[in-house]
């Protein structure tokens, strides 16, 4: 078992969240110039073959890390969990790096939102209020009475959506399952749906390309294996606030490379949910503890 070390693991996540942000660079660049179901097809080839690797090293090896006692459920979550991949990426293109990531910045409040008639856990008036302060958060980014409305940014909100469904399902599978179990399925059924899908894609890459999608790959598995540290070195509760720098990094990215606009409303309006997301982390710990 790692020792505990919760400063370690606060820097991990730090580090963790930038890499995660540089993965999206990559996703973004490479996405503007290809299919978006090609890329990420790749994306889990590699992930997968990461994800079997590990398992493969542990204890019992990949037939103790396959066995699960709801395949069903595994499933699902791997095949969401791709799709809400594709979505987000997809949103990359549409929207860009900063206004994408401030609108999927929701996805802890609607984890709050949906841990009562999910899972059964009780949620009470001041996480309440502190979704309802953060869903006012989205309404300033999206501004909705402002004009012709852009149907595109309701696809990151899909996005938080899909993610927040898929951390439910996670915490509801890790009652019967290890960590490491859920980690296999997601990897490889990912892999396989997104092979079904985007195989139907494929078009030819530049030889550059292929150098950025190496990067992509790599920079993947290894946000994930970093993930994974940081959450044997330190509690959840401890780290989780922190993996919301990858709102300002991804902002950062979208600035400095791809010469995005920050507005106003959606500096604030990213504020106001970071906020209210910090606040229902921090009510979290207070009843855990």
């Amino acid at each position: 078992m790692t020792p505990q070390n919760t400063t370690r693991g606060i820097w991990l996540m730090v580090a963790t969240a930038f890499v995660f942000a540089v993965q999206d660079g990559f996703s973004r660049h490479l996405a503007s110039e290809y299919n978006v179901l090609m890329v990420i097809m790749i994306r889990y080839w590699f992930f997968a073959a990461f994800v079997v690797a590990l398992a493969a090293r542990q204890a019992g090896g990949i037939r103790r890390a396959a066995a699960t006692r709801q395949p069903w459920l595994q499933a699902f979550r791997g095949v969401l969990l791709a799709g809400e991949v594709c979505v987000m990426v997809t949103a990359f293109v549409l929207l860009g790096l900063t206004e994408s990531h401030a609108v999927f910045a929701v996805y802890p409040l609607l984890i709050a939102a949906l841990s009562g008639p999910v899972l059964g856990e009780r949620v009470g008036w001041r996480r309440w209020a502190a979704i309802g302060v953060g869903f006012l958060g989205v309404l300033i980014i999206l501004q909705p009475g402002r004009g012709v409305f852009d149907p595109a940014a309701l696809v990151p909100l899909l996005a938080a959506a899909m993610f927040a469904l898929y951390g439910l399902l996670t915490r509801f599978a890790a009652r019967a399952d290890p960590a490491a179990v859920s980690f296999f399925w997601t990897g490889t059924v990912g892999a396989v749906f997104m092979t079904a899908v985007g195989i139907w894609f494929w078009e030819p890459m530049h030889p550059a390309d292929w150098g950025w999608m190496a990067a992509l790959c790599v920079s993947a598995a290894l946000s994930h294996w970093m993930l994974i540290k940081a959450y044997e070195l330190a509690e959840a509760s401890a780290v989780q606030p922190f993996a919301y720098l990858q709102l300002p990094f991804a902002a950062m990215i979208g600035l400095v490379v791809f010469s995005e606009n920050l507005r106003v409303t959606v500096a604030v309006g990213a504020a106001v949910v970071v906020g209210a997301g910090l606040f229902t982390l921090w009510r979290s710990r207070q009843r855990a503890q």
